[in-house]
């Protein structure tokens, strides 16, 4: 039986950003990895370029973390997004800025960050074992504290024991949910799971007719509406008719509150309008056909329009083909731009928690103090990543959110196993 001050289970993100802080803490550190090499899920993110984190101001970056992004605050106070930039560029890993903050390594492959990660755990003596299993934690019942972990192969011993084995997401990385049972062991509940950054499932009759399949639509504004039409959340991207329902990026960021809303309301189905075009108003939309009435409708739209979209609307307004604008009565030009400002549809849900990229739900963040990402029901008993109840968007939120909690909970792990 062999002993040591810190086990991080999981060689994934937030798990060798754990290992890494607590060996430059001082700490005798062991992580353990299931699959045969570390960060499988890691050199997936950014479409395989690594969006390292994301340079937003701190309120930005916690609004692009609707699951729980409040709960960082602390975590952020101690290592945050210029951290991340600071701990690869001083380790000899340019960066480079791209829209909206998003940082990537200047070799845009994410191999570069995980390489980088494996020399920091050699750098600071992090002995590493991939391959092997976690069975079980072992905890000790009668001081509600860590005992180490049980494995396919021995048993390890360690006055901490970091959680950082993901979520159920892109299981075939890994992340197949094994840290919640042994968080449960521990006393800890679960939030209930639903799929987030996933693509949106319908029924609507062009999805099902494949009419529009393959269009897409270039800085659109989706909005996810509630039972009384109000907005609950809108995004501003590009999304894709597919022949299933709906995706890209707008959709994507979307889903987990649609999914919320199925789940907490129980309709049947979440409605969903789309502005075809945001940057222009209703009102003058209308003044610039009545500009051109002598033009056929067709013509008016093809500036804004895909020409299969655009033959959908007319064709649901009520515009026969090759009519010019001054033919159509007020009330249909009146229906007309409606369509073009909050073109309707509806979903029935999303494809499931596996297809997406992130876990919504998990370890419940009351059961953790937030300073330190201990339990507060377990002594020595860490966790982070996605394994706790926290989801961002993609575009770097998610990433951060998991070198932040692993830097913070390898550091406050040894501070605690060196301590006692």
């Amino acid at each position: 039986m062999t002993q040591y001050d810190v086990i991080v289970i999981g060689g994934g993100t937030s798990g060798m950003m754990a290992a890494i802080h607590a060996g430059l803490n001082g700490a005798k550190v062991l992580l353990l990895e299931k699959n045969s090499k570390l960060g499988r899920k890691l050199i997936l993110t950014g479409g395989g370029r690594c969006n390292v984190t994301n340079r937003s101001p701190r309120e930005i970056l916690i609004d692009h973390i609707p699951g729980n992004g409040k709960f960082l605050y602390s975590v952020l106070d101690q290592f945050d997004s210029q951290d991340i930039v600071d701990f690869f560029q001083s380790r000899d890993i340019p960066l480079k800025e791209e829209d909206h903050g998003r940082m990537f390594p200047i070799t845009d492959s994410a191999r570069t960050i995980r390489d980088c990660l494996i020399n920091e755990m050699r750098h600071y003596a992090i002995e590493v074992i991939a391959g092997e299993a976690v069975e079980e934690v072992l905890y000790n019942q009668e001081t509600a504290s860590v005992r180490g972990v049980r494995t396919s192969k021995a048993t390890y011993t360690a006055k901490a024991v970091i959680l950082a084995s993901g979520g159920k997401a892109y299981p075939r990385t890994g992340s197949t949910g094994d840290g919640y049972k042994w968080a449960k062991d521990a006393g800890h509940s679960l939030t209930d799971f639903y799929a987030t950054e996933v693509p949106l499932l319908s029924n609507d009759s062009f999805i099902q007719d494949k009419s529009l399949q393959g269009i897409s639509l270039r800085d659109v504004n989706v909005k996810v509406l509630d039972d009384n039409g109000k907005t609950i959340v809108a995004h501003q991207m590009d999304m894709i008719f597919t022949h299933f329902g709906y995706s890209g990026p707008a959709i994507l960021r979307c889903s987990g509150h649609v999914n919320l809303y199925l789940k907490e309301s129980q309709p049947k189905v979440a409605h969903l309008t789309i502005d075809l075009v945001p940057g222009t108003s209703y009102e003058e939309l209308k003044a610039l056909a009545e500009e051109q009435r002598d033009k056929q409708v067709d013509n008016i739209l093809r500036p804004w329009l895909p020409e299969k979209l655009s033959r959908l609307i007319q064709e649901q307004v009520g515009i026969q083909e090759k009519m010019a604008y001054k033919q159509v009565n007020h009330s249909i030009q009146e229906a007309l731009w409606k369509q073009v400002k909050a073109f309707p549809l509806t979903v029935y849900g999303s494809q499931p928690i596996e297809k997406g990229f992130v876990t919504g739900g998990g370890i419940n963040l009351k059961e953790i103090t937030p300073q330190t990402m201990e339990s507060k029901l377990t002594k020595g008993l860490y966790f982070c990543g996605e394994i706790i109840d926290i989801n961002g968007y993609t575009g770097g939120y998610n990433i951060t959110a998991a070198f932040a909690t692993g830097a913070v909970s390898g550091q406050h792990a040894a501070w605690s196993s060196l301590s006692s």
